[in-house]
């Protein structure tokens, strides 16, 4: 009778609960490509339907939200004050759980802040990095366990607009890049002589484990990459892949060592190519996206040493696939790359580069409005938003078809970036001004 009656218990439980739930643990997702396993998540909703709760904010940031169990970590700064703020909120009604003045600053720039770099957690440590130096890692109580000032420890940045990169954890390390120019940008950073590096520390002491140098020959702001390092997995072998300054490198993660390099895009060196896209694999190939117009470049997986152009499985012909800014998605089995410029949403099949649909998004909103903030892919379906906070919904899949689509910002909207998280069945989308939680 008892066996009876947990089993009945059991199979109401699992008929009436999520069938998939996930954390958002990093930027670009569990997979660090912009995808989930989440599943029963919200079609349609708007800035009052569907919304379980939301969180005023008193600045704007390209950050993403890290959601891990009930917890939601957010890097804000509160403009009023120029504070720097590592914010933990619950997730179940976005009561603030613990926050933390971390530093002073907002901005070099009217584009960005010192908060765009998202923090990142394995469950127990989350990390917030900002983009004048702070580094700080804190347990999910909100106890600081360590904290580093990167300018004070490697040198003030050298770069014409305001820092942003964020951190990874990975097998217990915490990884950082910092790839810049080698002269002063601006007049900041050392005259010469300033260094591109990967650096990995312990994630529980803080303790600086190796420090890998990251030559370039580009040249002024073409060294400049605002992008974040990824995990890639190919064939059992796991490696640490890092784009920027002309080129896309792939590393050992134990000791940083460069294992390949590729650099081909940027044969006459122009000296304005900075980077924003981060690299992303899938189907066996890894992304980087040229800047400004520029094409993406698909690298076959598994190389070694210097590699030239036939270490290529493809390059884009058309003017619609290309990515100044949004970090392309791997979901599915398709490559979904939103050219932000154009506003257009690409799907790409990751063997032969084949275009499935390309499709202008035009006539469903503003057309003056960028797409910056990068695609996430969950449920079957695709989310991503514009500058003004305009939100869409596509299915996943081989013919392009919009479920939904919604303005989630206020009229005082301009530079929305981040990018939607999908984690234990909900939603999370930040425009300039609130975190909305949504869910059904």
């Amino acid at each position: 009778m008892k066996t009876s009656l947990f089993l009945a218990v059991f199979v109401f439980a699992f008929l009436h609960s999520p069938l998939r739930a996930e954390n958002w643990p990093h930027w670009r997702g569990p997979f660090m490509n912009g995808s989930t396993m989440e599943t029963d998540l919200p079609t349609t909703f708007s800035s009052t339907e569907k919304v379980v709760w939301s969180l005023d904010l008193p600045g704007a940031s390209a950050a993403v939200p890290i959601v891990w169990e009930n917890r939601v970590f957010l890097t804000v700064v509160d403009e009023s004050k120029s504070e720097l703020l590592a914010w933990c909120v619950d997730r179940a009604d976005g009561k603030t759980l613990w926050k933390h003045v971390v530093g002073k600053g907002d901005r070099k720039d009217d584009r960005s802040n010192y908060a765009a770099p998202s923090p990142v957690t394995d469950g127990e440590t989350v990390v917030y990095f900002f983009g004048n130096g702070p580094l700080l890692a804190f347990d999910h109580e909100g106890k600081e366990i360590w904290k580093k000032d990167m300018q004070k420890e490697f040198g003030e940045f050298a770069f014409g607009w305001t820092f942003s990169s964020s951190p990874l954890i990975h097998d217990g390390k915490l990884y950082f890049q910092l790839l810049q120019r080698d002269v002063e940008a601006n007049g900041f950073g050392k005259p010469t002589g300033n260094e591109s590096f990967i650096v990995a520390f312990d994630l529980r002491t803080g303790r600086q484990l190796w420090k890998q140098d990251r030559p370039s020959k580009a040249v002024m702001e073409s060294r400049e990459a605002f992008t974040s390092p990824v995990v890639h997995v190919h064939n059992g072998i796991t490696e640490l892949l890092v784009v920027g300054g002309d080129c896309l490198t792939g590393h050992d993660p134990a000791s940083g060592k460069e294992l390949w390099r590729w650099g081909t895009w940027n044969p006459d060196r122009e000296p304005f190519w900075r980077l924003v896209p981060s690299p992303v694999s899938g189907g066996g190939v890894i992304l980087a996206c040229a800047p400004k117009k520029n094409p993406v470049y698909a690298l076959k997986a598994g190389g070694q040493g210097v590699l030239d152009d036939s270490a290529l499985a493809w390059v884009s012909s058309s003017k619609e696939v290309s990515s100044d800014v949004p970090t392309p998605l791997f979901y599915e089995g398709r490559f979904y790359i939103l050219n932000g410029g154009r506003h257009t949403l690409n799907c790409v099949e990751p063997e032969t580069g084949k275009v499935i649909y390309s499709q202008n998004l035009d006539r469903y909103v503003d057309k003056k409005a960028k797409f910056e903030a990068s695609p996430t892919g969950a449920d079957g379906k695709i989310y991503f938003m514009n500058h003004l906070g305009h939100v869409f919904v596509v299915k996943a899949g081989d013919k392009f078809e919009l479920l939904h689509d919604t303005a989630m910002g206020d009229r005082n909207e301009r530079y929305v970036r981040s990018s939607i998280s999908a984690a234990q069945g909900n939603l999370f989308v930040r425009t300039d001004s609130k975190l909305y939680c949504i869910g059904d």
